[in-house]
C-alpha cells in the first residue's frame, strides 16, 4: 500500500476486522506516523465513514458500533476473476469451509447484469480441472486459519490442540514460523516446544489454536516452503531410495516434485533421496525420467527396475490381430 489512497483504505479495513486499535498499532501495520493516522481518519470522516477517536490510556481508533459499509462495487473484469477465483479455490482446496465458497460465489452472481452471470455460469459448468478434487475433510476451519497466520505475522507463540495421524491428542505450544499449502493440505511450520525441534503440522488436524503472548524471532533466511517441502518427503516409508542421476539441479527439479525427493548436487550429478512405499512405482517415475541413472539404495529397486525394463519390452512386442 505505498499509494496514500490504499493506505486509508486499509486503515478502514483494520478498523472493520478489529473492535479498536491505538494509534501506534495503526501506524504499525500501516508504515507511517501517528500524525498521519489521525490524517487518515479525517479523510475516512470526510467520506461519511463515522471514525471515532478516544484520547487517554485505553483510547484509540474505531468505527461507530452498528455500521455497515456499502456494497462493494466491481467492474466486469474484477467480478470475472472473483468468481473464478472462488471457483478455484474451491476445486483446489485452497478454501476453508466449502459452504463459505458457495455462498459468496451466489452473493456475487445474484448482483451481476444478467448477460455477464449467463456467460460465467457457462464458464463454471463446463471448466474442467486437471486436479482431482480435493476431499473436503481436509480443509482447515477458517478460524483456525485466521488465528495461525494473524500469530505468525505478530509473532505470537500458540497452544494447539492437535491430533495426530493415528487419532492421539496433544497439546502443543508452537511458535508458528510459516503457513504453507501444498497439494490440497494446509500446513503450519514452526519451533514445537513440546518436542523441541522445528515440527510440521495439518491444520485440518488441529482442534482449536489459542494465542498468546510470548514472542519469538525468526531464523533469517527460513524457507516455510522448502522445509515443509523437505519434511513430507521424509515421512516414514518402507524403502529408502537414493539414486545419481546424469542431469542438472534446474532440469531435475522441473520433474520431480519436493515432496518426492530431495535433490543434491554432487559431483557426478544430482543425488536424489526419497522414501518409496511401492517400488515399482519408484521404477516407473525413474524410467519415465529419461535420463541414465545409478541406484544406490536399495537393492530391491534394481530389481524393481529390471522388472519394468523386461514389461515395457514385452509390451513393445505386442501386434494387432
Amino acid at each position: 500500500m505505498s499509494h496514500p489512497a490504499g493506505r486509508v483504505l486499509g486503515m478502514l479495513e483494520l478498523l472493520q476486522a478489529h473492535h479498536r486499535l491505538t494509534g501506534a498499532q495503526l501506524a504499525g501495520r500501516l508504515g507511517v506516523d501517528e500524525r498521519t493516522v489521525r490524517r487518515y481518519a479525517s479523510t475516512l470522516v470526510d467520506l461519511g465513514i463515522p471514525v471515532t477517536a478516544t484520547r487517554g490510556r485505553y483510547g484509540g481508533y474505531r468505527l461507530r458500533p452498528g455500521y455497515k459499509l456499502p456494497p462493494l462495487m466491481l467492474t466486469d473484469d474484477e467480478a470475472v476473476a472473483v468468481l473464478l477465483g472462488l471457483v478455484a479455490a474451491e476445486r483446489l482446496g485452497l478454501g476453508t469451509e466449502a459452504p463459505a465458497t458457495a455462498t459468496a460465489s451466489a452473493k456475487i452472481n445474484r448482483v451481476l447484469p444478467t448477460g455477464l452471470a449467463e456467460r460465467l455460469a457457462a464458464v463454471q459448468e463446463h471448466l474442467g480441472f486437471t486436479l482431482r478434487r480435493t476431499d473436503p475433510a481436509v480443509r482447515p476451519a477458517t478460524g483456525t486459519l485466521l488465528a495461525l497466520a494473524e500469530a505468525t505475522r505478530e509473532r505470537r507463540r500458540v497452544t494447539l490442540a492437535y491430533r495426530s495421524w493415528a487419532g492421539d491428542e496433544s497439546r502443543r505450544e508452537v511458535d508458528p514460523w510459516g503457513l504453507v499449502f501444498h497439494a490440497g493440505r494446509w500446513y503450519l511450520t514452526g519451533h514445537d516446544h513440546l518436542r523441541g525441534e522445528l515440527r510440521t503440522f495439518r491444520l485440518d488436524r488441529i482442534d482449536t489454536v489459542a494465542v498468546g503472548p510470548a514472542g519469538f524471532t525468526v531464523p533469517d533466511g527460513f524457507d516455510a516452503v522448502a522445509h515443509v517441502s523437505r519434511a513430507l518427503a521424509a515421512v516414514p516409508y518402507a524403502h529408502s531410495v537414493e539414486v545419481l542421476l546424469e542431469t542438472d539441479l534446474v532440469t531435475a527439479r522441473r520433474r520431480i516434485p519436493p515432496a518426492v525427493a530431495e535433490l543434491t548436487v554432487v559431483r557426478d550429478g544430482v543425488l536424489m533421496r526419497g522414501r518409496a512405499e511401492n517400488l515399482d512405482g519408484m521404477a516407473q517415475l525413474l524410467a519415465g525420467l529419461g535420463w541414465p541413472f545409478t541406484v544406490l539404495a536399495p537393492d530391491a529397486l534394481r530389481t524393481a527396475v529390471r522388472a519394468y525394463a523386461g514389461r515395457l519390452a514385452g509390451w513393445a512386442e505386442r501386434t494387432v490381430g
